[in-house]
């Protein structure tokens, strides 16, 4: 079989080369740009607060419905990948994802507005997407490195949506297009008509594996189409449980902060909008090299130590973002806040690239919904957590302690738990399943 047809042994990070390789950096660019759709309302949300006059409590339900449907996509999207393919599920979810993207501008009512947030929550299953279009494009012994690549700086738009989109909507109130505060209206059909460019992008320019488009390629001389894997097989897999209580744990925490980092500067420190975006940005900025960085290591102690090193490192990384988050909130200056958000993001972040250093080789045949339950799992936390954020009688840095907490009590549960391959007789040998070299 020719190299262009195999999955590559080497990540190529400046090569463009190849479907492999085209096919990473569209994905993660599109992943990207899906922050800009999903969290591009949240450093505007002091202005919507002001303008429909919401409470403590509505922005915690706004917060809550943000990530809640993106529970359910995540699930089904995982089960279409294995299915339809990642082609096609990327350019439905980005065609779908854009349309309450730019209708929420229209919202005149708490009601309408929390109903349409909800809607764009959908937009957050482009991760599991991207995961396993990375999966699929890349050996095993560099899976972890490239989902981790693709996933951090995918992520990074959640920290530059932060810090453009208060810009984007201070610019069209200065060009006199619309006044200051209905700016953030019109600035929210920016990443929609973005969203849409890209599902032409993905769709055009990219395949489902080195072979080809799922639905072309035959697993035998018969033209018999290739066997899919079984949504179940996946959900009765204790191994996936450990890892979605992870998740929860890493990227459920990294969408909490990303959706009220701009409002808890504001209100702790009191700091304009765009300072407040910026500092946020700070945040998000850290997928740039952590979340690579968690599945480089994730690989290095694989080759060492395999899978059961792969969870003890995923469990001490754990431990140490509990710490960090309750040295965050209880920072009593903006310097001391900036440095251990710094903190606990380098160790958040990398436990998201570890994680997904295990998923692909937990059942090569249902990587789609393994990534799928692993990946709602997040959105699961976020969604619990974002439960102390509409509490009346916490503040923020209340909510964060309890988190803290929370995390650590995570990270104690998973460097217990055993990651080591399952196997299977055949003949006189075993053969591990979850193979890595």
């Amino acid at each position: 079989m020719k190299e262009q047809q195999q999955p590559l042994t080497r990540l190529r990070i400046f090569s463009f080369k190849g479907i492999q390789m085209r096919t990473f950096h569209i994905t993660w660019i599109t992943f990207f740009f899906c922050f800009f759709g999903w969290f591009g309302v949240a450093p505007l949300m002091p202005l919507v607060r002001e303008q429909l006059g919401l409470s403590k409590s509505e922005i915690g339900n706004i917060i809550i419905a943000s990530v809640s449907a993106t529970i359910l996509a995540r699930l089904l999207i995982g089960k279409m990948c294995d299915t339809l393919g990642p082609r096609i599920s990327y350019t439905v979810l980005l065609v779908a994802g854009a349309i309450p993207v730019m209708l929420i501008g229209l919202s005149d009512s708490y009601e309408t507005f929390l109903l349409l947030r909800f809607l764009i929550g959908i937009v957050g299953a482009s991760f599991v997407i991207t995961q396993f279009h990375t999966s699929m494009m890349f050996a095993p012994n560099v899976i972890g490195t490239a989902n981790a690549v693709t996933g951090g700086w995918g992520n990074l738009g959640g920290g530059v949506t932060n810090l453009v989109m208060p810009l984007i909507a201070a610019g069209f109130a200065g060009m006199g297009l619309i006044s200051e505060q209905d700016s953030w209206r019109l600035a929210m059909v920016v990443p929609g008509c973005i969203l849409l460019i890209m599902a032409w992008i993905y769709y055009r320019y990219t395949q489902d594996t080195p072979q080809g488009n799922l639905k072309d390629i035959v697993s035998d001389v018969s033209g018999r189409p290739k066997k899919k894997g079984s949504f179940l097989v996946a959900l009765k897999d204790y191994r996936v449980w450990a890892l979605t209580l992870a998740y929860a744990a890493c990227f459920g925490i990294e969408i909490t902060v990303d959706n009220v980092a701009a409002t808890f500067f504001m209100d702790r420190f009191d700091t304009g909008i765009i300072m407040a975006g910026a500092m946020a940005s700070v945040f998000g900025g850290m997928n740039l090299f952590a979340r690579a960085l968690g599945g480089i290591v994730s690989d290095h102690v694989g080759r060492i130590h395999g899978m059961k090193g792969k969870g003890i490192l995923l469990g001490i990384l754990l431990l140490l973002e509990g710490i960090g988050i309750g040295l965050f909130a209880a920072s009593n200056t903006l310097l001391l806040a900036i440095i251990t958000m710094l903190l606990f993001a380098l160790f958040l972040k990398m436990a998201n690239g570890c994680t997904y250093g295990i998923v692909p080789f937990i059942n090569k045949e249902n990587i789609g919904s393994v990534s799928g339950i692993v990946g709602a799992g997040g959105n699961i936390g976020a969604m619990l957590v974002g439960f102390l954020f509409k509490a009346e009688h916490l503040s923020y840095a209340d909510a964060f302690q309890y988190i803290g907490v929370g995390v650590f009590a995570v990270g104690v549960l998973v460097l217990f738990a055993r990651f080591q391959p399952r196997t299977v007789k055949k003949g006189a040998a075993e053969i591990a399943l979850d193979v890595q070299n």
